[in-house]
């Protein structure tokens, strides 16, 4: 991309999402993040610039710069993609790290988190403001909704469905053609072999639901 990229949201998922457009040879402009304790804090050469009700800074967004939104807190996520829709009528753009593997034929949408050895297949889609940490396969015509956050090292097969604002802990496997319902938590570990409904959270192998 040619303009440099604005990141709101400090610390680690920060932290890496700037190793990702550095390696990309993409210039990081600051981050933005309204925790007093974050106010100066660099990583690197990037610098914790200010808030976001910084008017000045925040408004460059869509004009100089580019977005990304590093959260993972998805209330906080939803207000920012608002914001920066309405106001800045711009949309975060995607991390990718340069490892991932991703098919000509699958679709992603916006502000995206993809990190190294991520496996796209042909057919899959990828929705928006999705997390997907190192080493997540995602299998042929497999969908994805948005705001998902999915864990290290999991699986999922072909033609799987997860609706949006799913957690999938590290190690997780989906088997082929499940539905997993809007807001559901998957266990680390877990081996998913039948659809999970909306909200409720499974875990072990085979996964079974439990309470919280």
């Amino acid at each position: 991309m040619d303009k440099p990229i604005m990141i709101l949201g400090a610390g680690n998922l920060a932290l890496a999402a700037i190793e990702i457009f550095e390696e990309n040879k993409n210039v990081v402009y600051g981050v933005l993040d309204d925790r007093k304790e974050m106010q100066g804090k660099e990583y690197g050469d990037v610098a914790v610039l200010g808030t976001t009700e910084d008017n000045e800074l925040f408004d460059l967004m869509g004009k100089k710069c580019e977005a990304f939104i590093s959260t993972d807190d998805n209330l906080l996520k939803k207000d920012f993609v608002k914001r920066l829709s309405k106001s800045n009528k711009t949309m975060p753009v995607n991390a990718i790290h340069k490892t991932a593997l991703i098919s000509s034929h699958a679709h992603l949408g916006h502000g995206n988190f993809i990190n190294q050895s991520v496996i796209l297949a042909s057919g899959s889609e990828i929705g928006s403001h999705n997390i997907l940490h190192s080493g997540v396969s995602i299998g042929l015509s497999a969908k994805l909704g948005s705001y998902i956050q999915s864990g290290q090292g999991v699986v999922i097969g072909d033609e799987v469905v997860i609706e949006d604002e799913v957690f999938i802990g590290t190690g997780a496997v989906i088997v082929p053609g499940l539905t997993l319902g809007k807001g559901c938590r998957i266990g680390a570990g877990s081996v998913v072999v039948e659809n999970v409904r909306s909200g409720t959270t499974v875990f072990g192998n085979p996964a079974k639901k439990v309470q919280v």
